[in-house]
C-alpha cells in the first residue's frame, strides 16, 4: 500500500553536494551561473564519517541563487577526496551519473565561452546547442519552417572535470516559475530547474521510493522511443534504436500548464539492465569530487527518518547536525544513489 503523501519532502529539489579541490576556485565558477555564497560550514573527519560515511574532514559552502529556495549548490572540500568523481566522458551516459540543468536566454553566449575555453586547453566535453522542438517530441502541431513559430528548446552539454551541465534557451514559449535566470550574471542563467540520475536497470519499481516513501509527485512515467529521442542522442550516449524509460518526480506544488509548472524536479533515465554502461555510482558519492549527493528539505525529520528506516533502504546514518547545523541524515536509495534528507 503506497504511504500518504503528508509532511514528506517538500518544495523542489534543494542542492546538489559538489566536490571540488579548491572552495575558491569553486565559488569563482559558480558566481559565472549567478551563485553567491550563503553559508559556510565544516565537520571534522570523525562527524562526517557518521553524516555522510566518510573519513576526513569537509569544509563546505552554500552557493544561493537569487531568492530561490531550490536548485542551489553545496561546494565541499574534503581533506581526503574518495576519488576524482565521475570524471568527463563523452556524455552524460554512466550508471551512477548525475546532471544538473539550467535555463539560460543565450546558449550562445555560454557556447563563445565554452569555445574560448577549449582554444585555452581547459579541460572540457562540449555538446555544442542542439533544437528539441516540442512538437516534433509530442506528434502534435508540427513546427512548419519559415510558416509557424518553433516551440522548444536548444540544449548544450558541458562537463568539465568536477562539473555537469546542461543548459537550455527556450523558443516560442514561457514558463515563468521554472527557472529565474540572473539577468546580471555573466552567463545568464538560472538555479538549477532540475537534476537527473541515470541507472541501467529492467526493474519497473525501482524508482517507486521516490513518490510511495518520499512522497514527492511523479509528473511523468513513460517511454521513450528511440525516434523521439532527438538530442537525448548525444546527451545521454544512445546506441542506435535504442530508447529509455523516463520518470520525472516534481515539487509537490507544480501544476500542468506552462504558467504553473515549478521547477526543482528529479529527472530519472532508466534504460535497460543489459544496456552497455560504465558502472560509476562509488564515484557518484558524498565523498568524491564532482557532483555527488542530491538533497531534499523535509518538515519532520524524525518522521521522514522512521518511514526511510522502514523501507528497507541502506546505510543509514542517524539524524546529525550537517555543516551548517541543520539536522540531516543520508542513506542510499533502493536504485543505489546516495541521498540527504534535511529539516526545513
Amino acid at each position: 500500500m503506497k504511504a500518504k503523501k503528508i509532511d514528506r519532502c517538500i518544495g523542489g529539489l534543494h542542492e546538489v553536494c559538489v566536490g571540488v579541490p579548491n572552495l575558491n576556485i569553486g565559488i569563482a565558477d559558480y558566481e559565472s551561473f549567478g551563485c553567491h555564497v550563503g553559508s559556510i560550514g565544516e565537520l571534522t573527519a570523525k562527524d562526517a564519517h557518521k553524516l555522510y560515511g566518510v573519513n576526513s574532514a569537509v569544509r563546505s559552502v552554500r552557493l544561493l541563487h537569487q531568492d530561490s529556495d531550490h536548485g542551489l549548490v553545496r561546494l565541499m572540500q574534503w581533506d581526503t577526496p574518495l576519488n576524482t568523481g565521475l570524471g568527463m566522458g563523452d556524455s552524460l551516459r554512466c550508471e551512477g551519473s548525475r546532471w544538473g540543468v539550467r535555463v539560460t536566454d543565450s546558449a550562445l553566449n555560454i557556447l563563445n565561452h565554452a569555445q574560448k575555453a577549449r582554444e585555452a586547453g581547459m579541460e572540457m566535453t562540449l555538446i555544442e546547442p542542439m533544437l528539441a522542438t516540442i512538437g516534433e517530441v509530442t506528434g502534435y502541431d508540427l513546427a512548419q519552417p519559415f510558416r509557424t513559430s518553433i516551440i522548444g528548446v536548444r540544449e548544450m552539454v558541458l562537463l568539465q572535470p568536477h562539473y555537469r551541465h546542461v543548459i537550455f534557451e527556450r523558443f516560442g514559449y514561457e514558463s515563468q516559475l521554472y527557472g529565474k535566470i540572473n539577468i546580471n550574471s555573466l552567463l545568464r542563467t538560472s538555479q538549477h530547474t532540475h537534476f537527473g540520475l541515470m541507472i541501467a536497470n529492467d526493474d519497473k519499481h525501482v524508482l517507486d521510493f521516490y513518490d510511495e516513501v518520499l512522497g514527492l509527485n511523479r509528473w511523468m512515467d513513460e517511454e521513450v522511443s528511440y525516434e523521439n529521442t532527438t538530442g537525448s542522442r548525444s546527451i545521454f550516449g544512445l546506441e542506435p534504436d535504442e530508447g529509455f524509460h523516463m520518470v520525472d518526480f516534481d515539487d509537490p506544488r507544480s501544476g500542468h500548464s506552462l504558467k504553473d509548472r515549478r521547477s526543482g524536479k528529479l529527472k530519472c533515465v532508466r534504460l535497460a539492465g543489459n544496456a552497455r554502461i560504465e558502472y560509476k555510482q562509488d564515484r557518484s558519492r558524498a565523498g568524491c569530487l564532482g557532483y555527488s549527493l542530491y538533497c531534499w528539505r523535509v518538515k519532520d525529520i524524525e518522521l521522514m527518518h522512521k518511514c526511510v528506516s522502514a523501507s528497507g533502504v541502506s546505510s543509514i546514518t542517524d539524524i546529525l547536525p550537517d555543516e551548517f547545523g541543520r539536522l540531516s541524515f543520508t542513506f542510499t536509495a533502493p536504485d543505489g544513489y546516495q541521498w540527504l534528507l534535511l529539516q526545513f
